[in-house]
């Protein structure tokens, strides 16, 4: 890692790297575990979502398990510096976290379900960091492609948060933003699917133990209780 004071704060535009105006490396065409295109073009029909969760080898595994996930790829979210790289975004001066994005058949797998596992998959209070993993480009984020997912995230994030108080944690610092105005820059190649090829490689990827409930627009946000289920150790206060 290349530390830097950005390690702790996010850059602005200004202080960004200038970045390029197109990739410097080459991504392969296709994923190592599902077979399909990583970069499209992807099947009508189907859905993206674009999750941060800290380092992003781990990350991509669990989402490529998923039943109806049609291919995953890792990259740069959230940050100023266009097409930026593994060693600019590690340094903190990009402002970019490592993020995946999951291309899914929604007919399968609902949105909802891939939230709880987002949640689920890592500790959200952490802020700039995931466990021994700190930087900005560790940070917990959701970057929506549609009014609904952005509606849907905040809601199973309220849920998560109350559920996460009552289970001793602090606040959730994972952001929510549009993805229209942050695109996704895909990672090199040797970060794709890095598990896969590496399966004994670094994961860094571990939950709080705390259990989202079964996912539905019933409970998360609308009716009561909030759509949660404490860890099974957890005592209610």
């Amino acid at each position: 890692m290349l530390f830097s004071r950005f390690n702790s704060h996010l850059p602005t535009p200004e202080e960004a790297l200038e970045g390029r105006p197109e990739r410097a490396f080459t991504v392969p065409a296709r994923h190592t575990v599902l077979g399909n295109p990583l970069l499209g073009p992807y099947p009508d029909g189907l859905e993206t979502a674009d999750f941060g969760l800290g380092c992003f080898w781990g990350a991509e595994r669990k989402f490529w398990q998923a039943e109806g996930v049609w291919t995953t790829l890792v990259g740069y979210q959230g940050g100023h510096t266009p097409h930026p790289t593994y060693e600019e975004v590690c340094s903190g001066h990009t402002g970019h976290t490592e993020a995946v994005r999951v291309v899914y058949d929604p007919a399968v797998v609902p949105y909802t379900s891939l939230l709880k596992l987002f949640w689920e998959s890592h500790d959200p209070t952490q802020g700039f960091r995931q466990g021994n993993d700190v930087g900005t480009q560790y940070r917990s984020a959701i970057y929506t492609h549609s009014p609904a997912q952005q509606q849907a995230a905040e809601a199973s994030r309220d849920a998560y948060r109350t559920v996460l108080h009552h289970s001793g944690y602090a606040d959730i610092t994972t952001e929510i933003l549009p993805a229209d105005s942050r695109p996704f820059y895909p990672a090199e190649g040797y970060h794709q699917q890095y598990l896969d090829k590496n399966p004994a490689g670094y994961c860094g990827i571990g939950g709080t133990g705390v259990k989202l409930s079964a996912p539905s627009e019933t409970n998360w946000g609308r009716s009561c209780p909030t759509g949660i289920a404490p860890a099974p150790d957890v005592t209610e206060q």
